[in-house]
């Protein structure tokens, strides 16, 4: 599954095999109860971070990865992604300092 990232002036396409989705099940779960205790998003302070706000969490951790080019870890985030969207197609990631700026997209 082709996934478009873009960040600052580039544009990267990822294709995540879609087992991973459920391979790596586990390593979601415990993302996820990380994430329950609150999360830091830029300047402010999130107590129960919602769907959204979980993906832009992990794109957060996407754009990280693509930036160390840790290949694998970037299809981990991804396949979270699509985990919780699985229509999403396009991440446009915020490199402005503002994770909330972080769009998904389904084309």
């Amino acid at each position: 599954m082709n996934i478009t990232i873009e960040f600052d002036d580039k544009s990267i396409v990822l294709d995540v095999p879609p087992a991973l989705i459920v391979e790596a099940a586990d390593f979601f779960d415990k993302m996820d109860r990380d994430m329950n205790c609150g999360w830091q998003m830029s300047r402010w302070w999130v107590p129960d971070p919602d769907r959204l706000q979980r993906c832009q969490i992990v794109a957060d951790k996407l754009l990280t990865a693509l930036h160390n080019d840790n290949r694998e870890s970037a299809l981990l985030m991804c396949a979270y992604i699509l985990r919780a969207m699985p229509d999403t197609r396009h991440i446009r990631i915020n490199t402005g300092g503002e994770i909330q700026g972080t769009e998904f997209f389904d084309e």
